[in-house]
C-alpha cells in the first residue's frame, strides 16, 4: 500500500523565541530589506496560499517587508533555481513542495542538486491533496471512475502542473492503484490546469485542497476523494478513497521553506523562529484551518533529513509508477 504522511517528531516550541527574534545586530541588521519569497509555483496553488495567507505575520515576525513572487516553470524548476542563484543573505527564499525532491527521479536533466544547493529551514507542514473531474465527467465517486476509465481506456485525460510535479505523480499513482490508462498534459503551472479542468479540455487532476475548495463549492469541480486516511475538517462531505475501496491511494502535500546554499546559521534560526511565530498567529491559523492545512513548524535538522529521506521514497514510488524521467 502506498501511503504519503507526514510525521514531523521533532518540533519548535515559541519558549525562547523572544531572543531568537530580537532585533538583529551588525550583518543581520536589514529591517529595511525586504525579504523575497521566490515561489516556483502559478497563482492560486496551494504553496501559493499559504504564503499568502502567512505573509503579513512573517513580516512582522522578521521586522522585515515580505513581498511574493511567483516563477513557475518546468513543473517548479525555473523559480527554485533562480532561489538557487541568489545571494545567501537571508532576502531570497522559497517556499517549496513535494516537487522539490521528486525532480531527480522523473527530470533527465536537473540545473540544481535539491538536496546539497539549498539551506533547509523548515517543513512547514502538510496540505491535502483531492481528486476533482469537470462536472461532464459522468462518475461521482472513485467506483463510478474507475469503472468509466476501464470501459473507455485512453479516451480521458488529466491534467497536471508540470512533468515532475507531485500533481503528476499523484494522478499516476492513482492509475497504478486502479488500473487504469488516463492521458497525461501537463501544464506551466496550477493556474492554466485549473482553468482547463473548469472549461473541460481535460478531465481531471489532483489539486491541492485550498486550490480545488472554490471551485468545488460553485460546482465548477466535483470532488471524487480526498487521498488522506480520515476526512479533512475543512471539507468533510468528500470521503476519502479509503472509505471508498481504494486504501492503496493515499498521497499527500508537504510544504517546507528553503534558502540558497551557505545561508549563515544565524539566519536559519531567525527566520525558522519568526515562522513558528507567524503561524502560531490566529489568523494565520485560522485561514491554515479553512484551507485544510496541518501545521507543525520543524527544526532546520529535520528538514534536512526529511529531504533526504523523501527523495529516496519518491524514486521508488516513481519506479513504481512507472513514470518515465523526461
Amino acid at each position: 500500500m502506498t501511503h504519503f504522511s507526514l510525521h514531523l517528531t521533532r518540533r519548535q516550541t515559541l519558549a525562547g523565541l523572544a531572543a531568537a527574534l530580537a532585533a538583529p545586530t551588525g550583518a543581520w541588521a536589514q529591517s529595511d530589506r525586504v525579504v523575497k519569497f521566490i515561489l516556483p509555483v502559478s497563482a492560486g496553488s496551494g504553496v501559493d496560499g499559504i504564503a499568502r495567507a502567512s505573509s503579513q505575520a512573517l513580516s512582522k515576525a522578521l521586522g522585515q517587508a515580505v513581498v511574493i513572487e511567483n516563477q513557475p516553470g518546468a513543473g517548479g524548476v525555473v523559480g527554485t533555481a533562480a532561489m538557487i542563484k541568489s545571494a545567501p543573505d537571508g532576502l531570497t527564499l522559497s517556499m517549496v513542495s513535494n516537487n522539490h525532491v521528486i525532480y531527480p527521479s522523473v527530470l533527465k536533466s536537473l540545473p540544481f542538486d535539491p538536496v546539497a544547493d539549498i539551506t533547509p529551514i523548515a517543513v512547514i507542514g502538510a496540505t491535502p491533496l483531492v481528486l476533482v473531474v469537470n462536472p461532464k465527467v459522468p462518475a461521482r465517486d472513485m467506483k463510478e471512475l474507475v469503472a468509466l476509465f476501464k470501459a473507455n481506456p485512453g479516451k480521458y485525460n488529466y491534467a497536471s502542473s508540470g512533468n515532475g510535479t507531485i500533481l503528476h505523480l499523484a494522478p499516476e499513482m492513482f492509475k497504478d492503484v486502479t488500473k487504469t490508462f488516463v492521458t497525461h498534459i501537463p501544464y506551466r503551472g496550477v493556474a492554466p490546469m485549473v482553468q482547463d479542468i473548469i472549461g473541460g479540455q481535460v478531465d481531471m487532476g489532483v489539486l491541492a485542497l485550498p486550490s480545488a475548495q472554490a471551485h468545488i463549492k460553485a460546482g465548477t469541480m466535483r470532488a471524487i476523494c480526498v487521498s488522506a486516511p480520515a476526512r479533512i475538517p475543512a471539507a468533510p462531505d468528500i470521503p476519502t478513497s479509503t472509505e471508498q475501496g481504494y486504501p492503496g491511494y493515499m498521497v499527500e502535500g508537504w510544504i517546507a521553506v528553503i534558502g540558497p546554499k551557505g545561508l549563515p546559521a544565524e539566519q536559519v534560526k531567525r527566520i525558522n523562529a519568526a515562522l513558528v511565530a507567524a503561524f502560531s498567529t490566529p489568523e494565520v491559523r485560522e485561514s491554515m484551518a479553512r484551507q485544510g492545512n496541518t501545521i507543525n513548524i520543524s527544526t532546520p535538522e529535520f528538514a534536512l533529513a526529511h529531504f533526504k529521506s523523501e527523495m529516496v521514497k519518491y524514486a521508488g514510488l516513481v519506479k513504481k509508477a512507472g513514470v518515465v524521467p523526461q
